[in-house]
């Protein structure tokens, strides 16, 4: 809709497909006007005129233009409030099969990460209570230890030995396991094993008649300060190992200017 943009949520779709959620939205905005009232049954204190019109304005705003038209004629919010629940409240018997066909073939080890899976077990749970099924803390923690990959047979083992009592906790500790993994594979890219390790980019060099330092900050990455190193190596080997102030020149002309020396 072109003023999707104006609305506090999304409108209701024309098929329905959104009522669940829809409805649950117009509740806690009017709750939060105070105008909760006007789309109740009545009571003994009667909704005034000016607050009908309000969530009325409210109510057609959040449907689809079709619906708008459709229902013009309504001027109570009440009466668009029930006709709109005959017309889509049957919505839960549609969505409690799919939703339990989700929740029956949903499978921890087809998520790439946690997050994922964590986000569809709430969307799960949410609807199934919605259809007034509840899904027990038990019932989450026993599908997350059953569908683990068979790879992870030992890590499900250890899991469920800790005897979690909620699945917020699990996650929890899933999530952590999950970076600290993320981390390890980090450390192997940045230096497989048995790889040489990079040298440091502060360097000394004790001898007989002095100490060669340098600081490597200006360097823009690791390959150029390893460039740095050999070439320094070749100018203290020329220079016998001995490196003096009146050679410093010599020293900071074999690396462009780029590192800077002193003799300690």
């Amino acid at each position: 809709m072109s003023n999707l943009n104006k609305l506090d949520f999304t409108a209701l779709e024309v098929s329905g497909r959104n009522y669940l959620k829809w409805v649950q939205d117009v509740k806690l905005h009017l709750t939060a006007k105070n105008l909760r009232p006007a789309i109740e049954e009545a009571t003994d204190k009667p909704v005034g005129e000016a607050e009908k019109a309000t969530a009325m304005i409210f109510i057609r705003r959040h449907i689809h233009d079709a619906l708008q038209t459709e229902y013009l004629a309504e001027e109570d919010p009440r009466a668009l409030w029930v006709a709109l629940a005959d017309r889509f409240d049957h919505q839960k018997d549609i969505f409690l099969p799919e939703v339990r066909h989700d929740w029956q073939h949903l499978r921890f080890q087809d998520f790439k990460s946690v997050n994922e899976y964590n986000s569809e077990v709430c969307r799960i749970r949410s609807l199934l209570k919605f259809c007034n099924e509840t899904l027990t803390e038990e019932d989450l923690l026993e599908k997350t230890y059953s569908t683990f990959s068979a790879s992870n047979i030992v890590l499900q083992q250890q899991y469920r030995a800790q005897k979690f009592t909620k699945f917020s906790d699990l996650i929890s500790v899933l999530l952590l396991a999950e970076k600290q993994n993320q981390l390890l594979m980090k450390n192997h890219q940045a230096r497989p094993t048995g790889a040489t390790a990079v040298p440091e980019a502060h360097y000394s060099t004790n001898q007989r008649h002095g100490r060669v330092a340098f600081n490597s900050n200006t360097l823009g990455n690791v390959m150029e300060t390893q460039n740095v190193l050999c070439e320094t190596v070749v100018v203290l080997q020329n220079k016998s190992i001995e490196v003096r102030r009146d050679d410093q020149e010599n020293i900071m002309a074999a690396t462009d200017g780029k590192v800077i020396f002193k003799v300690l």
